[in-house]
């Protein structure tokens, strides 16, 4: 019964989704990029011959989670060719030229006939899923032709639907996973009562991979290195909302003299970049700067109203600032910004984010609720530079402690992929 009710309402969702795309461009691009799908599907595998491994995302932030292990099996397996799919249009448009996958696509609606057409077409040898992703046609289907289904950097929670009564639909599903690689040993632990012990695997979290991957190939970014210049203290705001802005704006605007921003906020959209400038009317858009590289030794807030180089930008920071820590969702990613070593600061909600809490926990991040708790967090680190410099290594320290999940993951791929 559970299973009927789940197909209802993913033809309900697709119904809901079409009518939203007459408003919303991001649902107009989730229908779009699935109508030629099965087109697709015949031309890009109808004469492959070669075996295909598949890794699955739900969009970007999963990407760039799986993406170590992927790029790791596209060296390991030349010989294998790789299909990328993506649930949202967030990943797609933004990944849909990525040169380590042979194919990138959509993944289509979870229904009996799609995942049907898309595994006799695409015929994997191997699948894995990242994180959150959850389809039970697509992982029954699998289960059932025998092919291994790996869920890799896997969370769960002590509120997780996998735990509760009414969870069963949703144990159903591990289950058919051939092996489940978790983050940490809480999750594990949490597991034992529904997955096999045997079948679980505490690995880490291939993000510390990446994120060391990022660090370890840095190039600069030459308006950012002209803006640096000469700046003694630099604050690198990082995918920021409204709320992050107006306190940030507190702080700078008082201290404009001593203090540099570079603000990349977390939408770029005409409507956000203007109330942002709203805060800081001294500011500067990187696009400007590219035209006009002087603008940027001209003003001493920088902001970032393109996509694609956050991770970059937080190696010219004296201390990061993560954005999301008002939001209901929470922080975004800490890890990026502590990998250069750099102090990190953000907003109260971080606490389901273990690497948040840990890097509390080992001094090398810092929590705040209002404008004169930030301030204050940011005068401990700018007036002792000696305090600024152990805090920067605590958090580097802690992100590269905590690699190694990929090779663990590629070891156990090497062992079992027939």
């Amino acid at each position: 019964m559970s299973v009927v009710i789940y197909t209802i309402f993913l033809y309900l969702y697709r119904w809901g989704i079409s009518v939203a795309s007459v408003f919303n461009k991001k649902a107009r691009l989730w229908i779009s990029g699935r109508k030629r799908l099965a087109e697709w599907l015949h031309q890009s595998f109808g004469n492959n011959n070669s075996p295909v491994i598949w890794m699955h995302c739900a969009s970007l932030g999963e990407f760039e989670q799986g993406r170590p292990v992927l790029e790791a099996l596209k060296q390991q397996y030349p010989g294998h060719k790789i299909l990328l799919t993506f649930f949202s249009p967030s990943g797609y448009e933004i990944r849909k030229n990525y040169n380590q996958a042979d194919w990138v696509g959509y993944l289509p609606l979870d229904t009996p006939a799609n995942v049907k057409q898309f595994l006799d077409q695409v015929r994997p040898e191997l699948a894995l899923f990242v994180k959150y992703e959850y389809w039970y046609h697509f992982l029954h289907q699998l289960n059932r032709r025998n092919i291994p289904t790996l869920l890799i950097s896997a969370l769960f929670r002590e509120n997780s639907i996998f735990l509760k009564s009414y969870g069963g639909f949703h144990r159903k599903m591990l289950g058919f996973f051939t092996h489940i690689f978790v983050q940490d040993a809480a999750s594990k632990e949490r597991l034992a009562h529904i997955v096999p012990d045997i079948k679980v695997t505490a690995a880490g979290d291939t993000r510390f991979d990446r994120v060391v991957q990022i660090a370890d190939q840095f190039t600069p970014i030459p308006v950012i290195e002209r803006f640096a210049k000469d700046k003694p203290f630099i604050i690198v705001a990082g995918s920021t909302w409204p709320e992050d802005e107006h306190l940030l704006s507190q702080y700078i605007n008082k201290n404009k003299r001593n203090t540099s921003l570079i603000i990349a906020p977390h939408e770029i959209n005409k409507e956000h970049i203007d109330e942002i400038i709203k805060y800081f009317p001294d500011a500067v858009l990187y696009s400007v700067t590219e035209q006009d590289a002087d603008a940027a030794l001209n003003s001493n807030i920088l902001i970032i109203d393109n996509i694609g180089m956050l991770s970059r930008l937080y190696y010219y920071a004296s201390v990061a600032y993560i954005g999301g820590g008002f939001n209901k969702s929470g922080i975004h990613n800490t890890l990026e910004a502590a990998v250069f070593s750099r102090p990190v600061i953000f907003g109260p909600n971080y606490r389901k984010f273990y690497e948040a809490i840990s890097l509390i926990k080992k001094e090398g991040a810092f929590s705040y609720s209002t404008g004169n708790e930030l301030e204050d967090e940011i005068r401990k680190l700018k007036n002792n530079p000696a305090f600024l410099e152990i805090c920067g290594k605590n958090a580097g320290d802690f992100v590269r402690a905590g690699t190694g999940a990929t090779a663990i993951i590629l070891s156990y791929i090497e062992a079992n992929l027939r």
